[in-house]
């Protein structure tokens, strides 16, 4: 009798393993199928998301013509970041649901100013005793200059049987450009790009070994 419930129990464990071996093979067998079927279907999702949302193709001309190379002694002194909100618009008044065109463009900008160094003469650096004289051109505004990775169209409302014009955010990125501008020198750019020009020059020419220095305003 033992030997019979031993050999009945080794016969149901012959069957789980054949049964566990079949699951197996089928259940790879299944897997194996599908794989195709699943790179199709994640190609075909790779597509329609290229389709959606498509990667522009920028290609530069090969050819680069350099206008004019012309040297600069420019100091910079000061750099103000300057933000400005422009709203630009075409055709707004009562049709201006039909064929109006309305944009909110916030421009991130930023503008430089200092002196240049190519229009001091000779004659602009003179001794007196043991003090030395300068005269400096006056400030500029050296580069005005928008961001483009922090400018961006935050709002646009355009009629119903209207298009939107492209002409629109150029007109308005131009308008910023010179508000930012504007702004800087409302502000006293131009006086403060004059004063750090003085501490850096005075300091420059202490270094030289002059110790009394003496600046003379464009318009003294």
């Amino acid at each position: 009798m033992a030997n019979k419930s031993v050999l009945k129990l080794l016969l149901i464990l012959l069957a789980i393993a054949a049964i566990w071996f079949v699951a197996v093979t089928v259940n790879r067998s299944i897997t194996k199928s599908l794989d195709p079927l699943q790179r199709a279907n994640s190609q075909l999702g790779t597509q329609v998301s290229e389709l959606l949302h498509p990667t522009p193709t920028i290609l530069p001309d090969p050819v680069t013509v350099i206008d004019k190379v012309q040297a600069l002694a420019h100091l910079e002194t000061i750099r103000y970041t300057v933000e400005k909100v422009i709203t630009a618009e075409n055709n707004q008044g009562v049709l201006a649901p039909l064929f109006g065109d309305r944009l909110l463009f916030v421009a991130h900008g930023y503008v430089i100013a200092g002196i240049d160094m190519g229009r001091i003469l000779p004659e602009d650096l003179w001794l007196d005793g043991n003090v030395l004289n300068i005269h400096l051109p006056a400030a500029e505004v050296l580069v005005t200059a928008l961001d483009n990775d922090k400018s961006y169209v935050y709002d646009r409302e355009t009629g119903v049987f209207t298009k939107a014009d492209p002409n629109l955010e150029t007109q308005a990125r131009q308008v910023a450009e010179n508000e930012i501008r504007k702004g800087a020198l409302e502000d006293g750019i131009l006086e403060q790009a004059s004063a750090n020009a003085q501490i850096y020059l005075r300091w420059f020419f202490e270094t030289l070994g002059y110790k009394q220095i003496i600046f003379i305003s464009p318009t003294s």
